[in-house]
């Protein structure tokens, strides 16, 4: 499919601001975090009105998850060719049908998938690969493989759907902001920790934070959305903190929730957000050396806590109004390699959780004999028909081909 998705956007001063001075010093000048939502109403909380309870979850497997033994084609006896070694045995898969099985450390998953609340969508990827974490991870956060785009895709979809920017719309759980998120007109919420949401600073510094943000007669327009934007950082600082204070859940998320308990805070507290982004961190799925145990755990972990947010949704009323999209920047190579790993591969899997979901197989299934020169999956579906998917199909968004840069046909995968 063609990308027209143009990476040539004009920078207004709003840019210039948010990507120059934000990003480059001025948000500790001002005794800010680097970004926050917008300080116009930012103590909005969620309405009820139906139109606006749809919430995207996105959660980040970073380091490229090997797909072949996420969910293992065990009625394939190419997978047990290429892989003597580490291929999972029929035996010890979870299975899902006559062809293929989770993971045995993916009770969460198999589970959601049973219920019919999970669609996994085969072959992922796009032309012309890169086998960087770096660089097809910025493809993936832009939805516009070999562009270097400006925007995130969340970052513009935000923005095609709330022009002009509302307050905490978008926010972004992570050390630093991701790509995905960056917006022209939105200031994301960044943080970390909750409880520890704030200004860091020596106590004797806070007058003068709270004073800066709380200034007002400023006639100039660049200062005025500097200092807007340092009330807003202390009233969405103020909510997050506060909706962690009052988050107490009996659903177990297993030993690593990832960030999923922090989100489900937000939306217990009526936050506004509509676009949630998160990440399993620290490049943890790639698994170039001794992978079958490492990765069994580290899928546990996710599946577990992907799992635990879906009850705990149920719990709090909003698992219809929740999906969660899953993705990894590559999928890994064929054959495992010499190390009893697998090396930097391309297609592979997304996810799609939720009530709302109509669960099963979406795309076409990759063939494991007819490879690419260097024995990686060729992909069969373009990873922004799943991105559409969740834009036009859950978020109702219909104008997709502009937002993505082309005609991607969204599945039809909600009920």
């Amino acid at each position: 499919m063609r990308n027209t998705f143009s990476a040539q956007q004009d920078l207004t001063r709003r840019d210039t601001l948010k990507t120059g001075l934000l990003g480059m010093g001025a948000a500790g000048a001002l005794g800010l975090p680097p970004f926050f939502g917008r300080a116009a109403n930012a103590m909005v909380k969620y309405s009820g009105d139906h139109n606006d309870n749809r919430i995207l979850v996105v959660l980040e497997l970073s380091g490229g998850n090997d797909g072949l033994n996420t969910l293992v084609p065990y009625g394939d006896d190419a997978y047990y060719q290429q892989r003597p070694t580490i291929g999972i045995k029929p035996e010890a898969v979870r299975k899902i049908d006559d062809h293929f099985g989770f993971n045995p450390g993916l009770v969460g998953f198999e589970r959601l998938y049973k219920d019919g609340k999970m669609a996994v969508v085969h072959g992922c990827g796009y032309e012309n690969p890169s086998f960087s974490h770096f660089t097809s991870m910025a493809y993936w956060h832009t939805a516009a493989p070999n562009s270097g785009a400006e925007y995130g895709w969340l970052g513009r979809l935000a923005d095609a759907v709330k022009p002009g920017g509302a307050s905490n719309y978008i926010v972004n759980i992570d050390a630093t902001q991701s790509l995905a998120v960056r917006s022209r007109d939105h200031v994301p919420v960044v943080f970390d920790a909750p409880d520890k949401f704030a200004r860091e600073g020596f106590h004797s510094q806070q007058p003068l934070f709270q004073h800066v943000a709380g200034a007002n007669g400023v006639t100039n327009p660049s200062r005025d959305y500097l200092l807007n934007i340092a009330q807003s950082a202390l009233d969405a600082s103020a909510l997050v903190r506060q909706a962690w204070t009052d988050y107490h859940s009996p659903v177990d998320y297993g030993i690593a929730p990832i960030d999923l308990p922090k989100i489900a805070a937000l939306i217990h507290a009526n936050m506004p957000t509509r676009l949630y982004y998160t990440t399993f961190r620290n490049n943890a799925f790639d698994t170039h050396v001794h992978q079958s145990n490492l990765h069994q755990r580290l899928l546990t972990y996710a599946a577990d806590a992907v799992a635990g947010f879906m009850a705990d949704l149920e719990r709090i009323g909003r698992a219809d109004d929740v999906i969660v999209l899953l993705f990894s920047e590559f999928g890994r190579r064929v054959p495992e390699n010499t190390s009893l790993g697998t090396d930097h591969g391309a297609a592979g899997l997304m996810f799609m959780v939720g009530n709302p979901v109509k669960g099963g197989h979406y795309g076409q299934i990759p063939s494991l004999t007819e490879l690419d020169a260097g024995d990686n999956l060729i992909y069969t579906t373009d990873f922004r028909r799943v991105y559409a998917t969740a834009i036009d199909g859950w978020l109702g968004y219909q104008d997709t081909q502009t937002l993505l840069g082309g005609d991607f046909k969204p599945f039809d995968m909600f009920a």
